[in-house]
């Protein structure tokens, strides 16, 4: 069972931390948001859940040789409290847009995932900017560690386990 715990990323409440309520552990995930932060923590009431850790990996527009392409990446932590065990309940949640148009073509390519994700990446493309000028249209970097470090290790603060679902609803 601990190497299934280990995939679905299941870290227990730390023993001699007293448990908080609900309220106090969504404020201290809520406290996580800065302005240096690469990502946001909101509320989750249009998705269903109790809070969701967003990061906007990529919004860029760009020219092409006779065409106009895009490409849109968003990140989610989609979290749910179990206050009847004190459990964080998490799934990732991912998706990307890439768009080219043209003459004479229109392609439009789409990603979606959902469930538990370990990944470290990063981009850059140059290109011609909407001004038409020539340049860097975007670049990131991408960790996944650095999302979900803080909010694990919030949870734990408030004495609430940390259980990631890769398969199944939240």
């Amino acid at each position: 069972m601990k190497l299934f715990d280990w995939l679905t990323g299941y870290k227990p409440a730390p023993n001699g931390v007293d448990r908080q309520s609900t309220t106090a552990l969504r404020n201290d995930l809520l406290a996580i948001n800065r302005k240096t932060a690469p990502f946001i923590i909101r509320d989750g009431k249009p998705e269903g859940v109790d809070l969701v850790a967003e990061w906007k990996i990529a919004d860029a527009r760009w020219y092409e040789l006779f065409a106009k392409a895009g490409l849109q990446r968003v990140f989610k932590v989609l979290m749910k409290f179990d206050a009847a065990v004190c459990e964080v309940r998490a799934v990732d949640q991912e998706w990307s847009v890439e768009w080219r148009a043209g003459v004479p073509t229109l392609t439009l390519s789409a990603n979606a995932f959902r469930g538990r994700k370990w990944e470290k990446s990063f981009d850059m493309a140059f290109a011609f900017k909407e001004d038409l000028s020539y340049g860097k249209v975007y670049e990131y970097r991408f960790n996944t560690t650095e999302i979900k470090t803080p909010l694990i290790e919030a949870a734990h603060r408030t004495g609430w386990g940390w259980r990631g679902v890769a398969f199944g609803k939240l």
